[in-house]
């Protein structure tokens, strides 16, 4: 009984919550040290391949070694490639690099790297156009019936040639989009379509020379022989690529991410100016050039307007979202549909505005305009400057990087004398190769965990 009333005459138990009102006194240190170690947490876990711009040299020598390491090859193929080719073909005929060889290549690079631009559009999706030379020749057709046989406008019959293509590759993309046809099916279902549609336009003659003096005459043959404009245009490129890297510095560093340093920005925009007015230099010389190539500036034009869309818009940005993952876009939110018609008709509109640089260089639209080798000749341009058949990956200066090498492979034989068939069978080895790095490029970087 003495136990039972010892029990409850306890009265010491609410003692522990005495104990626990003396902690937050004692405890205020030990908590101050979790609450510190929070707030010290993001600074130290930065992303490394942030901070590669501010180690300088070293920091940009690992970062190049890693990419390459994990199969993230970029241009680099392409530019030894070009070095090789110039090397090879100025050791066979020293007239290679001369003003004149270099103004045909710049030419002839023109009008099917402007095709190549929108293919680049489409190979990002993950697909395939293989309508882009057919409709190159019914915008080539519209613009011949329409300006000389109805004695259009000339620049009405060119704008109505351009949105032909357009409408063109929209009806593409719709039965893509829309109906679930497969884009090979399409795009082939029009190459064949387009090029009966070609050919019952041009009539029984099958061809309609180029006025003299008309705009399409003048898109390959028209040069700026006044130096200054060479030059001109070489410091708006240089002023324009530093503009563009010091905006993306000031945007990195309002972000309080790791911007350009002032070295480097000095350092690119110096390797771009020696290239632009080595080339304007050269366009200049009055010994085979005639000046700075018409063609030339429209390309350049349309390369960095596509470039800017498709790095620095939200249709750009989605382009590459459908191209890596369709259904994952979707998801996302993104209008699937509306991309895929939308490239398809960019792929069709600059597909008809290349036919026109290739009737101006024929001299006149004709049933071949677009036919040949047009077709592979494109798409090999976009595949060997970088871009993905895969999809998601890709530059749009890939254009003009692999119809550079396909042209100055070109123009190397013609100059030492090789026949069509051996042309071919070596731009067929080069685009093959261009894929066989492609693929093993991603194995790697499946491996790596990049893919």
């Amino acid at each position: 009984m003495s136990d039972l009333a010892k029990t409850p005459k306890s009265p010491k138990s609410p003692e522990p919550p005495k104990v626990s009102t003396e902690k937050p006194a004692t405890d205020k240190p030990a908590a101050a040290t979790p609450a510190a170690e929070p707030s010290a947490a993001p600074a130290s876990a930065v992303d490394p391949r942030l901070l590669v711009r501010e180690e300088g040299f070293k920091g940009y020598w690992s970062e190049f070694t890693r990419k390459v390491r994990g199969g993230e090859l970029g241009s680099l193929p392409v530019l030894v490639g070009l070095i090789v080719i110039a090397v090879v073909f100025q050791f066979q005929n020293s007239n290679f690099l001369s003003a004149s060889s270099i103004a045909n290549v710049a030419v002839y690079s023109s009008g099917l790297g402007i095709m190549a631009v929108g293919i680049v559009f489409v190979l990002l999706l993950g697909e395939i156009d293989l309508s882009v030379g057919s409709v190159a020749g019914v915008g080539a057709a519209v613009w011949a019936v329409l300006n000389v046989n109805h004695g259009w406008n000339d620049w009405s019959a060119v704008l109505v040639a351009v949105l032909s293509g357009m409408v063109l590759g929209a009806l593409h993309g719709f039965f893509f989009a829309k109906i679930g046809v497969p884009a090979f099916v399409v795009t082939l279902a029009g190459f064949l379509g387009w090029s009966g549609l070609q050919e019952w336009m041009m009539g029984g003659e099958g061809s309609i020379n180029t006025p003299s003096g008309s705009i399409v005459e003048n898109l390959t043959n028209y040069f700026f022989e006044d130096k200054v404009v060479a030059y001109g245009v070489a410091l708006v490129a240089v002023l324009a690529y530093a503009g563009s890297l010091l905006m993306d510095s000031r945007r990195r560093g309002a972000a309080g991410l790791p911007a350009r340093p002032t070295t480097e920005v000095l350092l690119r925009t110096g390797i771009v100016a020696i290239l632009c007015f080595a080339v304007a230099y050269v366009l200049n010389e009055p010994s085979g050039a005639r000046g700075l190539p018409l063609a030339l500036v429209l390309f350049l034009a349309v390369l960095v307007v596509a470039d800017f869309v498709a790095r620095r818009t939200t249709f750009g940005r989605q382009v590459f979202a459908v191209g890596g993952n369709p259904e994952a876009a979707r998801r996302a939110g993104i209008n699937v549909d509306r991309i895929r018609i939308t490239v398809f008709a960019l792929s069709g509109m600059l597909g008809a505005f290349g036919g026109l640089f290739i009737a101006s260089l024929s001299g006149g639209a004709t049933k071949s305009v677009g036919g040949g080798n047009t077709l592979m000749l494109v798409i090999a341009a976009a595949v060997i400057g970088g871009t993905s058949l895969f999809g998601g990956r890709g530059k749009v200066w890939s254009a003009l990087l692999g119809m550079i090498v396909i042209q100055s492979i070109q123009q190397g034989l013609n100059m030492i004398g090789m026949a069509n068939a051996i042309q071919y069978m070596i731009t067929g080895a080069v685009l093959l190769a261009a894929v066989v790095i492609d693929s093993v490029s991603r194995r790697t970087q499946k491996t790596a965990g990049r893919a």
